[in-house]
């Protein structure tokens, strides 16, 4: 499947990379998500591949990369292969100009469902912290869940995909949404520094938080379950 979300939950993902660019401006910003897109649409899917999703940022430069394997191991083969089909230079040729890192390694922790939005997503947020190590990463997760009781809050929220990095020291929060400004609407009205969700991470010793950042425009393969 072409161009739209993948689905973060699937059973067979055991191994998730995130990687975030910036691309200047909006004209390269949509050249790099394109060009990505068009190379991996006319690679072979290796085995072991479930996705490969890029999204434009609102704030016209960003681009966040997001893929699913069914192991660390499958995509470290695939990687050591890429060379032999010319894969790495037509990425690189895609990416020329922009500062990349390589992708951080995360694996899927919990999830906050049963959202109130209705229908299929149209903005993922992107929101980070940086941990201590694994218990931090955990308390704050499952801190979050026992504040929430376990259900995504907000008008227009499908759901909340905590992401812990391999070495535990980051924690990517992947949230589905209806659009940018029902997340802004939360963010004006249940995520203010005053409020319960804000004064419980202020309060984690070895957890800091790094901003979050609102996606749209999914451009990339998703492989269907069989």
């Amino acid at each position: 499947m072409a161009d739209v979300f993948p689905e973060v939950r699937r059973p067979d993902a055991g191994a998730v990379l995130i990687s975030e660019w910036d691309a200047g401006g909006p004209e390269r910003q949509r050249a790099v998500v394109d060009g990505v897109a068009r190379v991996w649409k006319e690679t072979p899917l290796p085995a072991g591949f479930l996705s490969r999703v890029l999204f434009t940022g609102t704030d016209g430069r960003s681009v966040l990369n997001y893929g699913q394997w069914t192991s660390h191991a499958a995509r470290r083969e695939f990687v050591r292969n890429a060379g032999e089909g010319g894969l790495r230079e037509r990425i690189a040729a895609a990416l020329e100009g922009v500062g990349t890192t390589g992708p951080e390694h995360f694996r899927l922790y919990r999830s906050l469902l049963g959202g109130e939005a209705q229908g299929t997503p149209g903005c993922v947020v992107r929101v980070a912290f940086r941990t201590s190590g694994h218990e931090a990463a955990r308390r704050l997760v499952d801190g979050l869940m026992d504040l929430f009781d376990g259900r995504q809050g907000g008008a227009g929220a499908f759901a909340s995909h905590f992401h812990l990095r391999e070495d535990g020291r980051k924690v990517v929060n992947y949230s589905e949404w209806t659009d940018p400004g029902a997340h802004q609407r939360t963010v004006e009205s249940s995520l203010q520094e005053s409020g319960a969700v804000m004064r419980f991470i202020a309060g984690l010793e070895g957890v800091e938080p790094l901003g979050f950042q609102r996606f749209v425009g999914p451009r990339g393969l998703v492989r269907a379950r069989a």
